[in-house]
């Protein structure tokens, strides 16, 4: 019998220290072709730029089979919702019969941090420790969990236009090191890594504020018209990403840059899953970029690891 979860049974079944290692198998999988996924298809809502994604996959060694469907609308905050909300569906790979409906709002927050710690650990030095948060949200806080277990920052800096809600990020955080500047540069500055969890479609650092052998990791800006970061940023840095065939069509940061001649299709150095399985590819100077859009298998992967915990332990209500 299918079940439903619904977010305090995801968030019990799904600790961070055991979702980074899943995502780097789910990430391995897909760049090396043992995973049937295609591009997200998206269709925008209202006029407001809201939109809704569906988001399936196969990854037979899972095994497992489903989709995620996703809206974003920003105008949600004012009505006390998130701007982000999303249901999963996992199938039974072998009938096609439903296994589980569950929440998929907090499934994409800690899998899309669990993917930057990946990155973070690949592309990042191994000595940073200074680590800068541009934006206070959700994905700011599960970053904050996710990257301080794979390296041991000293300081960390964040900034949000929202002032009170980086002040409210600082307060509620059990992290000491954290602590509130008073803009994205001070932010930036000397910081050995970078990430950006905004929701703005216009570039929120500057490439003159990047240090030299800094590492990026930009999780917004997941329209082709939308950009993130200074487009010489990404012009000069050595580009990662998670799917090339996504941030060709979706990346705005990487799809505005090649119409514009900034660079060709070559400048992405290789997907995060490519890197895994060579190492080599990460070595070299500059600056690093790593440009997250999130993948299906990243959800159904973190749904699958969900459920299979949760059928042992008993947890999740039936669905007649």
């Amino acid at each position: 019998m299918a079940v439903w979860l619904n977010e305090a049974e995801i968030r019990a079944n799904l600790p961070m220290s055991e979702l980074i290692p899943a995502m780097a198998n789910a990430l391995r999988a897909y760049s090396s072709g043992l995973v049937n996924q295609p591009v997200r298809t998206v269709i925008e809502v209202n006029s407001d730029s809201s939109f809704f994604a569906t988001m399936p996959a196969y990854a037979p060694g899972f095994p497992a089979l489903g989709a995620k469907l996703v809206t974003v609308f920003g105008a949600n905050a004012e009505r006390g919702l998130p701007s982000h909300l999303a249901t999963i569906l996992l199938l039974d790979p072998d009938t096609g019969a439903l296994l589980a409906i569950m929440d998929g709002r907090y499934i994409t927050q800690v899998r899309t941090a669990a993917v930057s710690a990946v990155a973070a650990d690949l592309l990042s030095p191994i000595h940073a420790r200074v680590l800068a948060l541009i934006g206070s949200g959700v994905q700011a806080r599960s970053h904050l969990d996710a990257l301080s277990l794979t390296r041991k920052f000293e300081a960390i800096r964040c900034w949000s236009p929202r002032r009170a809600h980086v002040l409210k990020f600082v307060d509620e955080s059990m992290n000491s090191s954290l602590q509130s500047v008073e803009s994205a540069e001070e932010a930036v500055r000397e910081a050995d890594v970078v990430v950006l969890v905004t929701d703005s479609p216009d570039p929120v650092l500057r490439s003159e504020w990047v240090k030299e052998g800094a590492c990026v990791i930009s999780v917004g800006a997941c329209r082709p018209n939308q950009r993130e970061m200074d487009p010489e940023l990404v012009a000069r840095s050595r580009l990662f990403v998670d799917s090339r065939a996504s941030a060709l069509y979706e990346s705005g940061d990487v799809v505005l840059g090649i119409k514009e001649g900034r660079f060709g299709e070559s400048h992405i150095i290789g997907e995060l899953g490519e890197v895994l399985e060579n190492p080599d590819l990460a070595k070299g100077t500059g600056v690093t970029v790593f440009k997250s859009l999130g993948l299906a298998v990243e959800d159904l992967a973190a749904a699958h690891l969900a459920y299979t915990w949760a059928r042992s332990s008993g947890r999740g209500v039936p669905l007649d």
